[in-house]
């Protein structure tokens, strides 16, 4: 059963004191994918979370925390919509195989979400359906055509979210299994929206 959103829960432009919030979301919200990149960076000494927070507070970047949405009630944030054009960029001479897959499905021109989490207290509100709608407005303020995202096909609900909210399949990659994975087998599954006009 859906509850709904409390009238106290707004959306807000992330700002560079959510940084070590939105590292704490965005390692939910990737299944293991950002603990593995995060965990490979030369950053002796710190934690995930810290090395999260330190690549959310730059700025000009893909990975900023200007290309973040908060979901807040009562003046905590409860959870995060990381979303930024994506660009064709030069690919790296040696692809990561972990990563391969992820890669292999960029959809260039589209608005990528990356990531999208609430705290589980805040789940099932109807909460991420408004930062996935707030999404869609950004997206037509940057006039680009449509919304892209990666899901994991074994996480279900996620998956039948996107679905209900009209993204469909483009495309998909067998997964590389890694222990830092939540999901070692199936596929990574590129999701697209075309937005009316």
């Amino acid at each position: 059963m859906t509850t709904e959103a409390p009238t106290n829960t707004l959306l807000r432009p992330a700002t560079c004191a959510d940084c070590a919030e939105i590292a704490r979301l965005f390692l939910i919200a990737s299944d293991g994918l950002a603990a593995y990149i995060w965990g490979r960076m030369d950053m002796p000494g710190l934690s995930l979370e810290e090395i999260g927070r330190r690549r959310y507070e730059r700025e000009g970047v893909a990975f900023s925390y200007r290309n973040c949405l908060i979901a807040e009630a009562d003046g905590a944030v409860i959870g995060m919509l990381h979303a930024y054009p994506m660009e064709r960029s030069e690919p790296p001479s040696e692809f990561d195989p972990v990563l391969r897959p992820y890669s292999e499905l960029e959809d260039y021109g589209s608005l990528y979400i990356s990531g999208v989490a609430l705290y589980p207290a805040w789940r099932g509100r109807g909460i991420g359906t408004r930062l996935l709608q707030a999404a869609e407005t950004r997206a037509r303020d940057l006039r680009v055509a449509r919304l892209s995202l990666i899901c994991f096909e074994r996480n279900a609900r996620a998956m039948a979210l996107y679905r209900r909210l009209g993204f469909g399949e483009i495309d998909r990659r067998p997964l590389v299994p890694h222990p830092s994975l939540k999901y070692r087998d199936g596929d990574a599954v590129l999701m697209a929206r075309q937005l009316d006009r």
